[in-house]
This record gives structure tokens, sequence and C-alpha cells, in this order.
């Protein structure tokens, strides 16, 4: 009989939430533990074992779970490892699903947190019965998962379709956190538009509720409520990244003609301040064969169990 179940479990520098999932995708339990206070790797699978077998026995025991996905930071899907992450506190290449796999009995597949979101997108989401998309996450940093065929792309190491480390701004571009100046994420993701933030505030003498805040400590939320406040330097810095973000879809578009483009984070919550500037600048600067023709979609990912289900997607092809 076809086991009912599998778990999802997203990797993050601070926590890592996981949680059984069924066939419907539905969140049926889940948990938490943290990730950033385990220096040794082992520890940290050993602790995962102590709480995901408390879901696993009350989903019916290990003989219920088909398999275990994992999204994690620098997850490689052809390896199973986590390699040099910075935001976790293992260094170097950790072998993580063949641990998770002798230590649970389950198999695990391992991708890093982007593709198992087009993975999720694709099976749970908006993106079903689509076989060539692209997801674009928007968070702490800008990630990127891309479908072509049903398939996601991973090139041949198993790291393709790093979308946000492409050059978004090639003058005088801002320093990434890769080493690259210039780099899609520096601007796209909430970080980006804080740092936006700082940059027009300082260029215009226009007047600002966000002027209110000390300026290192602006964050994209502070943007978004005095955007949608009416504040008209928060508006112009929304337009600013979706025009940036735009231009770089309509480019995406050229490498792999997708049928449509999701866009999932924390930033997607900013609603039309940023779709309606990206939608704009992206058919603005696309081919005319692709003009009209490339949907455009926030994720119909659950917000609060969107990381699950992404990697949960994974296990169900093991």
């Amino acid at each position: 009989m076809e086991k009912p179940y599998v778990i999802g479990m997203d990797m993050g520098g601070t926590n890592t939430v996981f949680g059984v999932v069924d066939s419907r995708g539905n969140v049926v339990s889940k948990s938490a533990i943290k990730t950033g206070t385990h220096t040794d790797v082992n520890l940290y699978v050993q602790d995962l074992f102590d709480e995901m077998s408390k879901l696993i026995h009350s989903a019916g025991g290990s003989d219920k779970i088909k398999g275990i996905g994992v999204g994690a930071p620098n997850g490689n899907y052809y390896t199973g490892n986590i390699e040099f992450a910075p935001n976790l506190p293992w260094k170097g290449v950790i072998p993580f699903a063949k641990l998770m796999t002798e230590k649970f009995g389950i198999p695990t597949a391992l991708t890093n947190d982007a593709n198992a979101a087009a993975v999720g997108e694709m099976t749970y989401g908006g993106a079903r019965g689509m076989k060539n998309f692209i997801m674009i996450t928007l968070g702490t940093g800008v990630g990127s998962g891309i479908i072509i065929d049903g398939r996601v792309v991973y090139g041949h190491d198993g790291f393709a379709g790093e979308l946000g480390h492409t050059c978004a701004v090639r003058e005088n571009g801002r320093l990434c956190g890769c080493g690259k100046h210039g780099c899609l994420e520096t601007y796209c993701s909430a970080t980006g538009v804080a740092r936006s933030a700082r940059e027009i505030l300082g260029s215009t003498t226009k007047d600002s509720s966000l002027r209110n805040i000390p300026v290192d400590s602006i964050t994209s939320k502070d943007v978004f409520d005095a955007a949608m406040e009416g504040d008209d330097v928060a508006k112009e810095i929304f337009q600013f990244t979706g025009k940036i973000l735009g231009q770089s879809l309509a480019d995406f578009v050229a490498f792999s003609a997708p049928e449509a483009i999701a866009i999932f984070g924390g930033l997607s919550k900013s609603g039309d301040l940023i779709m309606n500037p990206i939608r704009e600048h992206m058919e603005a600067n696309l081919l005319p064969l692709w003009r009209g023709k490339v949907k455009l979609f926030f994720s119909e990912l659950k917000e609060a169990d969107a990381a699950i289900l992404g990697a949960s997607a994974l296990a169900w092809e093991l």
C-alpha cells in the first residue's frame, strides 16, 4: 500500500521547521527546533530525531512515511550535501541527507530552499499543471527555482539557477554578500529595499514619515507601512525596486520562456505596491513575442506552511 505521508523540513539559520504532510498538501502536524544553537551537526540531527519522532509516531509510525524532503541553504540535490552555507553553524561540506537517512531509516532528499519552494508551487500551489515556470523568493535574499519541462534545473553541479546573483546594476552596483557588485539580491530582497530607502532618503528633500526612524534601522516593513499611508518617498522606493526586478524578469524570460513567474516571500505581502511596477517593467523589456504571454502571480502556498510544503514535495519523488 502506498505510504500516505511525507515529511517536509525547512532549515533556516535560526530555526528549523518541519511537518507531516499528506498527498493533498495538508500539514497534519508540525514542530520546530533551533538551528543556530547546535555547533555539532550530529547533535542537531539527534535533536531533530527526538522531536520529529513524536510527529512520526502520531502519524502511525515510520511505515506510514514515504520520505523526508529538506530545503536547506546551499543544499545540493545531486549529492545530498549542504555545501559551505554561510548562515549555518557548520562549515564545509555536510552529508546531511545521508545523516538523516541513517538516523531515521527513511529516504531523504535535499535541495536549496528556493528549489524546494518551486517544487512545492508545482505540486500544491498556483503552478499545478505547469511544466515551465520560475519561482522567485524575495526574503532576506533573492532565491530562485527554475522549472523546465517539469523538472528543476540543477545544472552539472547541483547549483544552477542563482538568479539573485545575476547582475542587475552594472554601473556602481551595490556590494553583495557573495563578493560581487550589482547583484539582484542587493536591490530586491528585504534588505535591498532597506538599502534603497537609505539611498533615496539621502538623495531627496521630500518629506517622509521614514525620516522619523533612525536611518540605519529602517526595514522593508517600515517602507511598506509608510507606502500604505500614502508616503510618496516610500512609494518611490517600491517603484525603484519593482523596476529593477521587472527588468531582470524580462531577461529570465528570454532564457527559459516560462509560462509563468511566481513571486514568493516576505516582500510579496506588499501586493500591488510591488507587483504593479514589476509587471510594467517586465512587459516593457520583453521581446514582442513574449509580451502579454507570461503570467505573473504571487505564490498560492499557504504562508504559514509554505516552507514545509515546498520541502515535502521533494519526498514524493523518492
